[in-house]
């Protein structure tokens, strides 16, 4: 089964309690091949007050806790069960397992947050092949040449004509081959 991102929904104010007793439960129930990334959607705005700036992180969304995860039962009775979690979004109750966001979805979130939904360091590498999902070159399939961790780019050489060419793609517009 594919890891795909989900959304759980917290007491308003508790998100950060939540993500830390999830990444606690991952550990100490041994979920780390079912449980991956846990994010509290964020941006960061600038504030100036009395001339001075700073830095303040705001929840995009209240009460609502990401995890990167493949929904196996003890994955799911896992998330569930942790205190402060109230349950997940597309779910209907009555013991139905929830419906994951779709790819475009989460992209759009991740993106304004700085992050993609690929994890760069753990997924992908220089010479792994790739499908473009998005963009002028959707449908191809290529080989990473160079990876642009701070962006959140790759090059990609795609066969455009008979010809081995480079191309910058986004990182949400890839999948693993």
């Amino acid at each position: 089964m594919d890891k795909q991102w989900y959304v759980v929904t917290t007491y308003v104010g508790h998100e950060d309690k939540v993500k830390e007793k999830l990444e606690a439960r991952k550990e100490s129930m041994e979920m780390q091949d079912n449980i991956f990334r846990v994010i509290i959607p964020e941006t960061t705005e600038v504030e100036i007050k009395d001339g001075v700036k700073k830095e303040k992180k705001k929840k995009m969304f209240s009460g609502y806790v990401l995890i990167e995860m493949v929904m196996s039962d003890e994955a799911w009775y896992a998330v569930r069960n942790t205190p402060g979690v109230t349950g997940f979004i597309g779910s209907s109750g009555k013991g139905a397992k929830p419906t994951p966001l779709l790819p475009q979805e989460i992209d759009r979130i991740l993106v304004n947050m700085g992050i993609s939904r690929v994890d760069i360091e753990a997924e992908l590498k220089v010479g792994d092949r790739v499908n473009v999902i998005d963009g002028p070159f959707k449908g191809m399939t290529g080989v990473i040449d160079t990876i642009d961790v701070e962006n959140n780019k790759l090059n990609v050489l795609i066969d455009l004509f008979g010809q081995e060419t480079p191309v910058e793609v986004e990182l949400f517009q890839v999948s693993k081959a």
